[in-house]
């Protein structure tokens, strides 16, 4: 029963996730609540791989969501079920482009589609920059124990995250250099202090 959930529910990510692997992120976090599948740290693990390794990051995710719910079978159901719809979509498509690429409808969907993807992946952002930069299991331990006012934002701040974060907004904003140099060294800061 699994396997036909987990490929239903990414066939259905596969269809609503318009705008590339980072729109699938908030379908897969709503899955993590809904069927308890993946947590919030292995989501964050699960960001992390996908984007540093070679393929889609809807695939990559959707490979590493399913082989942790159900393992290797799981994993390859899950990627079936994302990929299914794009075939289907991408054969339309193909067939009908060309006598519908010009209509002002389609272009006013593009249009309208595209603060929407751009929604979808800076609520993405948000996610990942509240479990990364902050210590959430501590905010909510001192918020039971504390009213708004007396809790510190230093207190919940992951000081390394933010430092290490910050550093890699400047540089990147510096100085133009391949992607993969950033997360190799980010990755290389974390081994050797212990992030």
């Amino acid at each position: 029963m699994i396997y036909l959930r987990l490929y239903l529910e990414f066939f259905k990510i596969g269809l609503f996730a318009i705008g590339g692997g980072l729109a699938t992120l908030p379908f897969i976090k709503q899955l993590a609540g809904k069927y308890g599948w993946i947590t919030q740290s292995q989501i964050l693990d699960m960001i992390a791989i996908s984007e540093s390794t070679p393929g889609p990051i809807g695939i990559n995710a959707a490979t590493f969501t399913g082989n942790i719910a159900a393992g290797v079978p799981g994993g390859v159901i899950a990627t079936a079920g994302v990929v299914t719809p794009s075939v289907i979509i991408i054969l339309l498509v193909a067939h009908y482009f060309t006598k519908f690429s010009e209509a002002r409808i389609v272009k006013s969907a593009f249009t309208g589609l595209r603060p929407a993807v751009t929604g979808l992946i800076a609520a993405v952002g948000f996610e990942v920059a509240k479990i990364t930069l902050f210590n959430i299991d501590k905010y909510e331990a001192i918020s039971k124990t504390l009213s708004i006012v007396e809790i510190k934002i230093l207190s919940i701040l992951n000081i390394k995250a933010v430092i290490l974060f910050s550093i890699i907004m400047f540089l990147i904003n510096k100085y133009e250099k391949h992607p993969i140099i950033y997360l190799a060294g980010s990755a290389i800061v974390g081994i050797i202090f212990k992030f």
